[in-house]
């Protein structure tokens, strides 16, 4: 069993009822996949076929289709169960990096402390009352705050690619950013000033094909090249432009068809996206595909202040405590462990302070790539609006083929849900269709 979870989003956005062009539109999908798709999720879930008396076809399902599916199958509970385990395995993930950083600060700090002391110690009276005048060890006055897991968390909100509608696996990073004012709790905004809140821009592909799929739909069917290319990227200069090769991805997706106007100019039109099971309008769509810039961390200004003061803590404190064992001949079996994992120490501190450091120079370098290639599509957008009199020419042709066929309930003389001989159809195609369906 193939199930496409974009097909089974699309369906229950658009009302249970559909048509394959429909699907191809809101999902953005290639329309090949998207008639796959829906046989498969027809045949799983008791759907049914409604064919017009042209030859469209719509598919409608039942509205539980879902439960239908968990029912029947253990695999797809099995991973309803797995997908929350993995939630709060990766919970656990996020909040042992902020746990792991508090751990060494206080492995560090009690070993600097049972240094000083056994040096004192040693030294006799005098150096116990230079002890009393001397140094001390650093903690934040609200440490403890550090562990409260509830401090500052709000609405808790995972990552909307993480864990699917349909209780698949997560995507992509599963990072979790929050919401404008929404605080993170403490532990969870050190891994985020440590990782980051994932690829802003992780369904950059889903939504591209989703906005050319709804501008071909809110046409009609039918379009110039021109209306697409503030969706695409890498437009050279040149034959590509040119000879329009960048449409040939679109038509392959959509399944359209290329047509020659009399003055020599291409025009396209698809009609898979021109039969729609209701009258749906047109689809709000953006000017431009615009690439969301990355964004350095969702902590707070003071929670990254206090991470960093964390992570210069603990890499000082192991700084000290490197110079107390080069001169310790204590033998302490505390002080032997410390000894064993100093280095795993250090490096913590020493990563902690780093990989923020990188990673927002790299951040830097990807946002400057984003905001050249977000310019590029504004800019096609922009000469798109000002094309002259023989653009307007051309979408006058690209328009003989626009149409907008709604196959409604009254449209139908063949579904599935019944027997065609009760339709009143001819019995031996009643006899062939009631065999293919077997089938």
């Amino acid at each position: 069993m193939e199930l496409n979870k974009e097909v089974m989003q699309a369906v229950e956005s658009l009302d249970y009822r559909v048509t394959v062009g429909d699907v191809a539109t809101k999902a953005g999908l290639n329309v090949e996949v998207a008639q796959q798709g829906l046989l498969a999720l027809a045949s799983e879930t008791q759907g049914h076929m409604q064919v017009s008396e042209s030859g469209e076809i719509a598919y409608e399902f039942p509205r539980n289709f879902r439960g239908v599916l968990r029912n029947k199958y253990w695999q797809l509970r099995a991973q309803e169960t797995l997908s929350k385990v993995w939630g709060a395995l990766f919970y656990v993930i996020r909040i042992s990096f902020g746990i792991m950083l508090m751990v060494s600060i206080a492995l560090i700090s009690i070993a600097i402390i049972v240094l000083v002391i056994a040096a004192s110690s040693q030294g006799g009276d005098n150096n116990r009352d230079d002890r009393r005048g001397g140094g001390f060890i650093f903690f934040p006055t609200n440490f403890f705050y550090l562990f409260d897991f509830n401090y500052g968390r709000g609405r808790r909100r995972y990552p909307s690619r993480g864990v699917n509608r349909y209780g698949g696996g997560y995507s992509g990073s599963g990072a979790r950013s929050s919401r404008s004012g929404e605080k993170l709790p403490f532990l969870e905004a050190i891994f985020s000033f440590l990782f980051g809140d994932g690829d802003p821009n992780e369904n950059l592909e889903e939504r591209r094909w989703q906005a050319i799929g709804s501008v071909i739909a809110n046409n009609g069917g039918a379009i110039a090249a021109e209306q697409v290319t503030p969706y695409l990227d890498n437009l050279d200069e040149g034959s590509d432009q040119e000879y329009e090769d960048y449409m040939l991805p679109v038509l392959t997706r959509f399944n359209g068809q290329p047509e020659v106007s009399p003055t020599g100019e291409m025009v396209y039109y698809f009609p898979e996206l021109q039969v729609s099971a209701m009258q749906r309008g047109k689809a709000a769509v953006s000017a431009y595909l615009k690439e969301l810039k990355h964004k350095f961390t969702s902590a707070t200004s003071d929670q990254v202040m206090i991470s960093i003061g964390l992570g210069a803590l603990n890499l000082v404190g192991a700084l000290v405590l490197w110079n107390l064992l080069q001169t310790s001949t204590v033998d302490i079996e505390f002080i032997a462990f410390i000894q064993s994992i100093y280095w795993l120490l250090a490096g913590y501190g020493i990563a902690f302070l780093g990989i923020p450091l990188i990673r927002y120079y790299w951040m830097l370098g990807q946002n400057a790539k984003i905001e050249k290639r977000n310019e590029e599509r504004a800019l096609r957008a922009s000469v798109l609006n000002r094309l002259g009199p023989a653009f307007q020419q051309k979408l006058a042709f690209a328009h003989q083929f626009a149409a907008q066929k709604v196959l409604n309930e009254s449209d139908v003389v063949y579904s599935t849900e019944t027997d065609l001989a009760e339709q009143g159809g001819d019995p031996d195609e009643a006899d062939f269709l009631r065999r293919l369906n077997e089938i």
